[in-house]
């Protein structure tokens, strides 16, 4: 009787692994294009195994300095990826110079990328910063970049060329949380880097 009431949690344990596995295989299959837009902010959004940045607009950044949503009516197909626009001139922009309006590391959390840690960012928290578009995974991620941006823009773009562009996200991420760069710091110490800068009590 024990055996037959023990089943279920031996057979209900693989099955969750299994679930959790193919959340992730999800999220990394969306990110992963196998073309050189890897890796990618993406998500799978229904018949869309590959939506970047949730669907919001990549051109309107520039054009409106506001993250706008885009309409499954105006999309477009980039190198295995798809964008959507708030409207057919935003698309048809994108369609002409499609490398002009991608936002920086490709979507990523650019405070992620100074530390060689690709992180999804939220489309809503960007900075525009000399006609580049730099997306952030909140506030708290924002204010951190913000201490110094000519330094983190800096170590954001060697690391982005010299070792994320082309590596599959959940083994970067993995590796790099693991084996830090030297320069890293943790939220916490980010949080209180922001509060001193601003003369808050850390």
């Amino acid at each position: 009787m024990n055996a037959v009431l023990r089943r279920p949690v031996r057979l209900g344990l693989p099955l969750l692994a299994v679930c959790l596995w193919l959340t992730g295989c999800n999220t990394m299959l969306a990110q992963n294009p196998s073309s050189p837009l890897r890796p990618v902010n993406a998500v799978r959004d229904g018949d869309q195994s590959r939506l970047v940045l949730r669907g919001y607009d990549v051109v309107a950044y520039g054009s409106q300095a506001q993250a706008v949503p885009g309409l499954p009516q105006f999309r477009a197909e980039y190198e295995g990826a798809t964008y959507q626009f708030a409207t057919a001139e935003n698309r048809a922009a994108f369609q002409r110079e499609p490398q002009r309006y991608q936002p920086a590391y490709h979507g990523f959390d650019a405070t992620g990328i100074v530390y060689a840690i690709p992180v999804a960012g939220d489309p809503t928290v960007f900075k525009r910063i000399d006609g580049r578009t730099f997306i952030f995974s909140d506030a708290a991620s924002l204010a951190a970049f913000e201490l110094d941006v000519a330094g983190n823009i800096a170590m954001a773009d060697r690391y982005w060329k010299d070792e994320v562009a082309g590596s599959m996200t959940s083994w970067q991420s993995l590796k790099r949380r693991i084996d830090r760069v030297p320069h890293y710091r943790s939220r916490d110490e980010l949080a209180r880097a922001v509060a001193a800068a601003q003369g808050k009590p850390g």
